[in-house]
């Protein structure tokens, strides 16, 4: 299908304009109750105060009754997302409705930590999470209890980018069938963390071991209404204006520093993913985006997952967008049009993955 994309030069205007209010007429926002278990049965570390998991969902159904010239008429089942390091539900409304025009129900999960979702830290510019099996249980339950139910009994696909990605991919090997299609973009399979990666474990395990687990950790910082512009060099500035401005407008979006123990659990999940063994578990197609700029994961480290994924008949297959900063979906239209359109091609059809090199 062609896309009708935002005006990459206003994109806050044609947002507040013409998306959004589209959007809320079909948004509904709830709160899930934490996952107690991983998929092993196991009891999750005791949470001294559990809270519960903020979300947000949008039912094509109700979408396609406002007639929008060139939406899709057909009900392409449901979208879990799964969002990134410091990132919340509101960030993805673009992509929202690019999947809503595109015949797809959303449901957008907002990680332990972030957004309006429970922390267990009294900083709110802070991350933390005691387990990363955690992100992985709470990830699952909210895909079978919520995103099953907005499929309409049609597929159930999952869109994961950067941690998200990590926790999609630990989900995938840990529980299977738990959806028919995932679109891992930029996953975090490695942290590029600043450091090699067992001296960062070290270093921030040590300060945890001594009583220092949800203090900032080294190399952090605090939440800047600044755009740092070396960084998103070729990106759509008027998308990170957008981004940026959300985090500006609201405290629940100024998440920005890891804690020693999230970068000792991104470690950790790393070392999951990436066993070889759980890798041959995964057993859904796989459709994985790697950006060509990417300084926040490793692409070497999404070589070795495809890889081993497609091991003995495992299916998926790696994209890469040269030039892509990390946010594929913050580039020009230029860039984010073929991506969205290859996307939706692949979830729509009956196309099957194959390993590439």
């Amino acid at each position: 299908m062609e896309i009708a994309m935002v005006d990459e030069r206003h994109v806050q205007q044609a947002m507040a304009q013409t998306a959004l209010p589209a959007m809320d007429t079909c948004a509904h926002e709830g709160y899930l109750e934490p996952a107690q278990t991983d998929w092993a049965g196991r009891p999750l570390p005791r949470l001294r105060t559990p809270g519960r998991l903020h979300y947000v969902c949008y039912d094509v159904a109700e979408f396609q009754k406002l007639g929008i010239p060139g939406a899709s008429r057909d009900d392409h089942g449901a979208v879990v997302f799964s969002h990134g390091f410091s990132e919340f539900a509101a960030k993805y409304g673009e992509l929202v409705w690019y999947f809503l025009l595109a015949g797809f129900s959303v449901c957008v999960l907002e990680h332990r930590g972030h957004g309006y979702s429970a922390r267990d830290v009294t900083d709110d510019e802070i991350v933390y999470i005691d387990d990363w099996r955690r992100y992985a249980a709470d990830l699952a339950k909210f895909t079978k209890e919520v995103g099953g139910a907005y499929a309409h009994g049609g597929r159930l696909t999952l869109f994961a980018h950067s941690m998200g990605g990590g926790i999609a991919a630990a989900m995938l090997e840990r529980y299977p069938n738990i959806v028919d299609r995932a679109v891992l973009s930029s996953p975090m399979i490695k942290a590029n963390t600043g450091a090699p990666n067992w001296l960062a474990a070290a270093v921030c395990g040590a300060a945890c071991d001594l009583g220092h687990a949800k203090s900032m950790a080294p190399g952090q910082h605090r939440f800047t209404p600044v755009i740092d512009w070396k960084d998103e060099q070729g990106a759509c500035a008027a998308r990170i204006e957008w981004f940026k401005k959300l985090r500006i407008a609201n405290t629940h979006y100024q998440t920005t520093a890891a804690a020693n123990e999230w970068v000792r659990q991104a470690v950790r999940i790393s070392h999951a993913i990436l066993d070889p063994h759980m890798c041959e578990r995964i057993d859904v197609p796989v459709l994985l985006f790697q950006a060509g700029a990417d300084h926040w994961v490793s692409n070497p480290a999404q070589d070795v997952f495809v890889q081993r994924v497609g091991r003995d008949g495992g299916r998926i297959s790696k994209e890469r967008v040269d030039g892509s900063v990390h946010e594929i979906f913050s580039m020009p239209n230029a860039v984010v049009a073929p991506y969205l359109q290859r996307i939706f091609r692949w979830l729509q059809s009956e196309e099957t993955v194959t390993v590439l090199p």
